[in-house]
């Protein structure tokens, strides 16, 4: 008697492939809108899914081949999203076995010969199914005549028939066919909707699956179900099948623990750069790749960024990295940030072509603890610029020449900073930013006034320096225009710095603050109730001409309640022919 033989082993990423639209995750726009249009019956003739690999272009495409075909279990039903699977034509689809669903590789088959093929059957009616269905999969790689050929049959297809193209590069899809098909992007799929995913299979394959490790695998993932999946299956296979671990999932990858990289990221931004190195040596000998260190420490700059000027980032994240990353976000200013991820960056480049990137790595974190402790652009114009400052990394050049000062920066360059303008003699100074709006409007800068009106909030002044917060609506080169106007009209060097927050309200808010006060005064006025009394109503609205001194221009000096005119409240005191003579 022969020895039975065990059934072949399916991978997780065909065992699992959805079936049906309620199988699919983080596609709920493509599924809404393919389940809305097969029930309504508005169907297009085209349909273009496009998005990363692994995301379920493909998949969808079966899926609505099955969903127009399906008869359902008594042979009687009609095109649903919910197709039976148990029918004639969808178990032949699903067994990729259909006469009338034909799947063509683009990659594989690119000539005018094979479109031609595609043409010739279009006039001819399914042989059993309700739809002919063309899947073409990697349409992008269709040559140019290719493409030509199949535009008229494209445009005006017969009732029968369905074409489905899946592409990863819409861009190389011409525009003529685009035009021709409904267009779906399938996105990329968030990481914490791929580790619930990847936690449901590994229960269906009796596997235990740590949050932390499905968390790691979820992002390893980048959006792409089918390469989770694929990891998922090489980690159980590591584990023998037992608990899948966040250490396996990190040795697998090549990863280094997140809380290790946190370390790593605080002892470099501090300067402690022995330190720092001594960890990535440890990091390194337990299978750390440094690529992967490197983007490691990149994603962590940015989520520490966003955390500094966004709070509540990070709601999602495990409370041992809120604090880590609270930590380091209380710890490092936005100058800091930035600049340390212009040298990340600028790394991944060097850690990419160098012959040994572990070398390579630590070049970077050597040159990024070395320039945490310079000074921030703003601050070394501020430092060059004040009277008889020295220049950054040394002693000021003798002579008091006014040749430029050279400092340091990151990244080995280096700015040239002039120093201090004389400022000249009989030129307006402003001392407040009211005066420079004022200034501004006797240059006949009209826009640029309305823009310091209108669009900005002041957050400090002080002469030379304007520290503005911009609103929606102010243009992005503001900062330079006013710091340019301003040393022309004035004569000195004016730094204007743009912040994320602070300041109170626009001059235009204060202006309507003052008028609203100022009605509000006038509303009160014991002549003003009087009238209202009189005519048997209420002081709605006043418009208020300031003629002949009835609101005096403001003082220069703090008002004395026993000056003449004012009651012992403070306010102005009118006779009622003065009051008569303005218009409410």
């Amino acid at each position: 008697m022969s020895e039975s033989k065990a059934p072949e082993y399916r991978v997780l990423a065909r065992k699992y492939r959805p079936q049906t639209f309620a199988d699919m995750i983080g596609q709920e726009a493509l599924v809404r809108t393919l389940t809305n249009a097969i029930q309504s019956g508005r169907l297009a003739h085209a349909f273009m899914l496009t998005g990363v690999r692994g995301v379920g272009k493909t998949t969808s495409a079966r899926i609505v081949a099955r969903a127009l075909n399906c008869i359902g279990a008594d042979g009687t039903g009609g095109p649903t999203p919910e197709p039976c699977g148990v029918c004639d034509p969808c178990v032949a689809i699903a067994a990729d076995r259909h006469p009338d669903v034909i799947e063509m590789d683009a990659a594989s088959r690119t000539g005018v010969d094979d479109i031609r093929e595609i043409i010739d059957g279009v006039r001819y009616k399914p042989i059993s199914a309700r739809y002919k269905i063309y899947i073409i999969d990697e349409v992008h790689m269709l040559s140019k005549n290719a493409f030509n050929a199949l535009l008229k049959t494209l445009e005006e297809p017969p009732d029968h028939t369905k074409f489905l193209f899946a592409t990863t590069e819409i861009r190389k899809v011409p525009i003529t066919v685009l035009s021709r098909c409904q267009r779906f992007d399938l996105r990329r799929i968030e990481p914490e909707v791929l580790a619930a995913h990847f936690t449901r299979v590994a229960g269906l394959e009796k596997v235990t699956l740590t949050p932390e490790a499905a968390a790691l695998i979820g992002r390893a993932a980048d959006g792409s179900a089918r390469d989770g999946m694929s990891l998922l299956d090489q980690a159980i296979a590591l584990s023998s099948g037992g608990t899948v671990e966040a250490e396996t999932v990190r040795a697998m990858l090549g990863l280094a623990d997140r809380l290790l990289v946190y370390d790593l990221f605080g002892k470099v931004m501090a300067g402690a750069i022995a330190e720092g190195l001594a960890l990535y040596e440890d990091m390194h000998r337990a299978g750390a790749d440094a690529s992967q260190v490197l983007q490691d420490l990149m994603g962590l700059c940015h989520t520490v960024t966003r955390l500094k000027v966004a709070p509540g980032a990070l709601e999602s994240a495990a409370e041992t990295e809120r604090r880590a990353a609270g930590d380091l976000a209380g710890s490092l200013s936005v100058a800091a940030l930035t600049r340390a991820w212009q040298i990340l960056l600028k790394g991944a480049q060097e850690v990419h072509a160098a012959p040994d990137p572990r070398a390579a790595l630590e070049m970077v974190l050597i040159r990024l603890a070395y320039v945490t402790d310079l000074p921030s652009p703003a601050d070394l114009i501020r430092r060059l610029t004040q009277e008889g400052a020295p220049a950054v990394g040394g002693p000021a050049p003798s002579g008091g020449g006014a040749g430029p000062r050279l400092a340091m920066i990151a990244g080995g360059g280096a700015v040239a900073v002039a120093q201090a303008a004389p400022v000249s003699v009989g030129l307006p100074q402003p001392t407040s930013f009211e005066e420079v709006v004022a200034l501004v409007e006797a240059k006949k800068d009209l826009s640029l006034r309305t823009h310091l009106m209108n669009d900005v909030r002041l957050v400090s002044f002080e002469v030379g320096k304007i520290d503005l917060m911009p609103l929606e609506r102010a243009p992005r080169d503001l900062a330079a225009k006013l710091s340019g106007c301003l040393q022309d009209w004035t004569g000195r060097r004016w730094m204007v710095a743009l912040t994320a927050s602070g300041g109170g309200q626009t001059l235009r808010e204060q202006e309507q603050t003052e008028a609203a006060a100022r009605r509000d005064r006038l509303a009160r006025h014991p002549l003003v109730q009087q009238i209202a009394k009189t005519l048997g109503g209420t002081v709605e609205e006043m418009i208020v001409t300031p003629r002949q001194g009835f609101l005096p221009a403001a003082p220069q000096a703090p008002l004395d309640p026993d000056a003449e005119g004012l009651d012992e409240t403070g306010d102005f005191v009118v006779d009622d022919a003065d009051f008569l003579d303005h218009t409410f």
